[in-house]
């Protein structure tokens, strides 16, 4: 059994202790609350635990990063590191990411330094539908054991990327109506196909080109759309309610111009990566208060570093920014906590510190909001797979 006890306990669950303490068994949470004067924390006489004392520390639940390509595009590796597009086929839903993501990557490392503790990772954008994301832990050495969710989502793309690649190629998709055209022609084929699975279809008609969309048209997944200008963001909105399916506005680097739009059609946002530069026209308008306008209008809104176009240790960094910008400190702490989580469909496991959610737990100097913080520990599962040297831990099994 492991006690975290002393640190300012902040939930992303509505509760906020200023002295609290965690109680982790098994890799889970297993209780928490304020600490008294009396009876710091309920250890059952003769008990043996580790005790981890975070007094003058922020504990928050760890970080996560709602939209990257770590691992499937590595730094510094050229070609050979980068299996983020197959650019040869504009349509390739039945691409798994977890066949690509490499969690040699430095990244990863990178990531556990931030306080990151889990990423949905997946397929760019350079194809209309680019294959499956994965939703993984940061920790480890064999990507089936990270897993939390395979697959996650189903990336589509919309406006300049597809356009840029395939009409160099002197092939469709070459205008913005192609790229829209392309996908509701491959909707409308997995919709047919999905309805005479649920028909009783028989194995041997089976198709495992279109295997890939029944859990987007059966609702247990989302279409993830990357979208930076506001008429690509409505067109995604548009195909989604067209099909009547579960969509994500990834980048959504305008949807402060049509926020009250987005509001309306029900659908989350993952914005970013506002660190990066505008290195493209449609990102022209991207802006930090992005994220806090749709925020204030009512969308469910994360934020994103999509690593790496931006690092993944910049992730608290850019919600700082965000706050500068004008956004809610608690929101922006929520919009790389909670909000990814439940936007991304894990937050049964991760995204808050409650009873019976994995023992993933960050612990700051400060709030990581703030670009002198430090991470001093961090944890998977219960596990310490980063600590800051300056920050003791004790040894296992310190008899209490």
């Amino acid at each position: 059994m492991i006690y975290i006890i002393g640190g300012k306990i902040m939930t992303m669950a509505g509760a906020v202790w200023e002295k609290g303490y965690i109680c982790i068994e098994n890799g889970k949470i297993k209780e928490l609350g304020p600490m008294k004067d009396n009876a710091p924390f309920p250890l059952p006489e003769g008990d043996k635990a580790q005790i981890i004392n975070a007094l003058g520390c922020v504990v928050m639940p760890g970080l996560i990063e709602a939209h990257c390509h770590m691992g499937i595009t590595e730094e510094k590796k050229g070609m050979e590191g980068d299996d983020c597009n197959e650019t040869v086929d504009p349509v390739t839903p039945y691409l798994r990411s977890i066949d690509a993501i490499n969690p040699m990557d430095a990244a990863f490392d990178d990531a556990l330094r931030a306080g990151i503790t889990s990423a949905m990772i997946g397929p760019g954008s350079a194809n209309v539908v680019g294959g499956t994301f994965s939703f993984v832990k940061t920790c480890g050495r064999s990507i089936d054991k990270m897993l939390v969710l395979s697959p996650a989502a189903m990336k589509i793309a919309f406006g300049e990327n597809p356009k840029v690649n395939y009409s160099g190629q002197g092939k469709s998709p070459a205008t913005r109506m192609a790229i829209a055209a392309m996908l509701r022609e491959e909707l409308f084929h997995a919709r047919r196909y999905f309805e005479k699975k649920c028909a009783g279809m028989k194995r041997e008609d089976e198709d495992f080109r279109y295997e890939c969309w029944i859990p987007v048209f059966d609702g247990r997944i989302p279409m993830k759309a990357h979208v930076h200008r506001a008429d690509d963001i409505q067109t995604a909105i548009r195909i989604a309610k067209e099909f009547h399916l579960d969509i994500t506005l990834d980048h959504c680097s305008e949807g402060h111009l049509i926020a009250e739009q987005i509001r309306e059609a029900g659908f989350p946002a993952i914005v970013g990566p506002d660190l990066a530069s505008r290195n493209k026209i449609e990102v022209q308008n991207m802006a930090f208060k992005t994220v806090g306008i749709l925020n204030k209008e009512g969308v469910k809104t994360a934020i994103t570093t999509d690593h790496p176009v931006s690092l993944i240790q910049s992730l608290p960094i850019c919600a700082g920014l965000a706050i500068k910008a004008g956004m809610d400190q608690e929101e922006a702490l929520k919009a790389i906590t909670i909000y990814p989580a439940q936007i991304c469909r894990v937050a049964d496991r991760v995204g808050s510190l409650e009873a019976g959610k994995d023992a993933d737990i960050a612990i700051f100097d400060d709030l990581p909001t703030r670009v002198s913080a430090k991470t001093m520990c961090t944890m998977i599962e219960g596990k310490v797979v980063y600590a800051d040297e300056s920050f003791s831990l004790p040894a296992c099994g310190k008899n209490v």
